[in-house]
């Protein structure tokens, strides 16, 4: 309600100002007739361009003098709806925080846990997903398979891109798993460790796979124990043989180095026999005809070793003659033939 009052400085105007939208009680206030409305919001600390007052409903100007309000009417705080930074017209502050809120307290897509990725390489067949079991087998750059899974993907060809590297039987490595005791029975998903330390087969220790006899040992055991000899099978061993199970990135570089310089040598081995005619009796034929045509080119026509011809006096019987033993296997000496006027003197079988 308003009213009005004397005081020994002129007229003054008894006021109620509502503040339902800042969740406030109402003020009661006394203030001169002369002073304008907004001087009513001056203990609040909120800005005059985020509000406008309202007596009966009507929108009141700020300017207002106080005793221009109606004497039963009290003034009603409005907030105004709050525009967007950029004066767009749309978005108000609350909206704002509201949306860096959602985009911030969303739940992101979950990311593949390392520690998972790497238990899954030493447990599971890296072709098939399938958990590791006997026999189980390695490629030439650390990778474990179950040998069944792939085979089977070598013979219907579908070995994926990524091991382009495995070209058949002869890049697989029998490899001997030591099992945990109970694990299987437990149902535990690390099922092997190391013979000689027992440390688990999860990834967080270096294992190598001795390629010459195939046993798995912990890079430790190797370690404590200096040996040239398998500590399972005592089978001697090089360097050479020891091959990182999932190595590192400059572990498979290293290994994949060593399989291309192994594949380049049997390569090398195999042509060179090719070239030299040992490579097998299919090979024979062309070899000896290609030193055939090698010698008619020079001008040496039956100078082939293997073409000599059949002599049957040198394999005449002891205390034999041996032109008349050549007689029985050839013809007639051209000397016994005489040119007459019904034949003519020629090798027998040419007339």
């Amino acid at each position: 309600m308003a009213g009005t009052t004397r005081s020994a400085s002129g007229a003054a105007r008894a006021v109620v100002l509502r503040l339902d939208d800042l969740a406030l009680p109402p003020r009661y206030l006394t203030v001169p007739s002369h002073l304008p409305v907004s001087d009513l919001l001056g203990s609040l600390p909120i800005p005059s361009s985020s509000y406008y007052l309202t007596a009966d409903g009507r929108p009141l100007p700020g300017s207002s003098p106080v005793s221009a309000l109606p004497p039963s009417a009290s003034v009603q705080l409005r907030l105004r709806a709050l525009r967007g930074g950029g004066g767009d017209g749309g978005a108000t502050g609350a909206e704002s925080r509201d949306c860096y809120l959602s985009m911030y307290l969303a739940k992101k897509p979950d990311k593949a846990d390392p520690n998972e990725a790497r238990l899954s390489r030493f447990t599971c067949c890296a072709l098939s997903g399938e958990p590791l079991a006997a026999p189980a087998v390695a490629d030439r750059l650390g990778n474990l398979y179950n040998k069944e899974a792939l085979v089977e993907a070598l013979l219907h060809k579908r070995l994926p891109k990524a091991l382009s590297h495995v070209r058949g039987l002869r890049d697989m490595i029998p490899i001997h798993l030591h099992p945990r005791p109970g694990a299987d029975a437990a149902g535990e998903e690390v099922r092997f460790q190391c013979p000689i330390t027992g440390l688990e087969f999860n990834g967080k220790y270096q294992f190598l796979a001795l390629r010459g006899c195939g046993h798995v040992l912990s890079v430790k055991a190797l370690k404590e124990v200096k040996t040239s000899a398998c500590l399972v099978c005592h089978k001697e061993f090089d360097e050479a043989d020891k091959m990182p199970i999932n190595g590192t990135e400059e572990e498979v570089a290293v290994l994949r180095k060593r399989m291309e310089e192994e594949r380049g040598k049997v390569k090398e081995k195999k042509d060179k026999k090719v070239g030299n005619g040992l490579s097998g009796n299919k090979h024979a034929p062309a070899a000896v005809a290609a030193a055939g045509a090698e010698k008619l080119e020079n001008g040496k026509k039956g100078d082939v070793a293997s073409a000599k011809r059949f002599k049957a006096s040198d394999h005449a019987p002891a205390h034999a003659n041996k032109e008349v033993y050549a007689s029985i296997f050839t013809s007639s000496r051209k000397s016994d033939f005489k040119e007459t006027y019904s034949c003519r003197s020629l090798p027998l079988g040419r007339n």
